[in-house]
Formats: structure tokens, C-alpha cells, sequence
């Protein structure tokens, strides 16, 4: 890892490491993003992950101290629809301290969607499963046909105290 995590623990990092995808074994994480060094900016996130073109892995903090998050199989960006593949996925980390993620159900290819002012993954039924502002102070997160996941957080609506993005180089 390029830089320490100030939201997952070693033991959460081996954990998330034994889900992502075969094509980012053996390469090193690169924090990309985070509210501790770099605000609370969804611009300045597009703005960071502009020159990179691998998988991003965005981990979230809440307000309860629920970590949860999304591996997205491309960079965020600003788009006119959904992108992404079934690469993707949500995930949360139990209360017992076990991972729980929620892969692509085939369902539909609302993978991810970037605008100005939100960022959004997963989709169905007019509810996201993962769902940020543009200061990435408020979330939400509903059960989605893309990824047939439960809520993230503790309740569909909460405040985000802390946000990580990673990149594998």
C-alpha cells in the first residue's frame, strides 16, 4: 500500500484483498483520494482519478462507524449514463467483523454514474445501492437489482464522516 488506511485495518485489507479482481493481484494499492488529506470533494476526486485507467475500490466511514463501500471496475468519472462491468461490486463489514459483499446479479448493467453534484452505484427500481453528494457529506444506500445487496449502512440514509479511494498500480 502506497500510504496507510485511516479507515480499514490490516485484518480488513486481507479480508477486501481476497474478493477483488484476479487482475489486481500482485499490484500495489495507491491511495488515489481521501477526505483526511484531500477534503470533502467529489471534483477533486474526478480530478485525482483522471490519469488513472484500473479498477477503483472507494471505502466510506459513516457516522456509526459503519465502513462499507464499492469496488467499481473502472475510474469515476463524469457520464451521460451507467458504465462499469460486472467486475464490480458492493460490500460491507459485519459487526462480527466478517465482509459481506455483493456481486453483479445480472439483473441489469447500472454499474456506476457520475454527474456534478452525486455519484451513484448500483441501480433498480429508482433506488441506488450506494449513493454520494458532491461533498460526500450525505449518502444513501437501498437494495438494488444490480447487486441485490442489503443496506450498507445502518440506515438508508446516513452522514459520511470519512471516504478512501484506491487504485491498484
Amino acid at each position: 500500500m502506497s500510504h496507510q488506511s485511516e479507515i480499514i485495518t490490516e485484518k480488513q485489507i486481507k479480508q477486501l484483498n481476497k474478493l477483488l479482481p484476479s487482475r489486481t493481484v500482485g499490484h500495489t494499492w495507491m491511495l488515489v483520494y481521501s477526505t483526511f488529506l484531500h477534503g470533502f470533494s467529489l471534483k477533486t476526486l474526478y480530478r485525482n482519478m483522471e490519469c488513472y485507467d484500473s479498477p477503483m475500490l472507494i471505502i466510506i466511514r459513516d457516522d456509526e462507524h459503519q465502513i462499507f463501500g464499492v469496488l467499481s471496475s473502472l475510474p469515476l468519472r463524469i457520464s451521460d449514463g451507467f458504465y462499469g462491468t460486472g467486475e464490480s461490486f458492493l460490500f460491507k463489514f459485519m459487526e462480527d467483523g466478517t465482509i459481506k459483499d455483493y456481486k453483479w446479479t445480472g439483473e441489469n448493467n447500472f454499474f456506476m454514474k457520475g454527474s456534478r453534484d452525486s455519484v451513484a452505484f448500483g441501480s433498480g427500481r429508482g433506488h441506488f445501492g450506494l449513493w454520494l453528494d458532491e461533498d460526500f457529506y450525505h449518502g444513501s444506500s437501498n437494495k438494488c437489482e444490480t447487486y441485490g445487496n442489503d443496506t450498507l449502512s445502518r440506515h438508508k440514509d446516513f452522514l459520511c464522516s470519512a471516504l478512501e479511494a484506491w487504485t491498484f498500480v
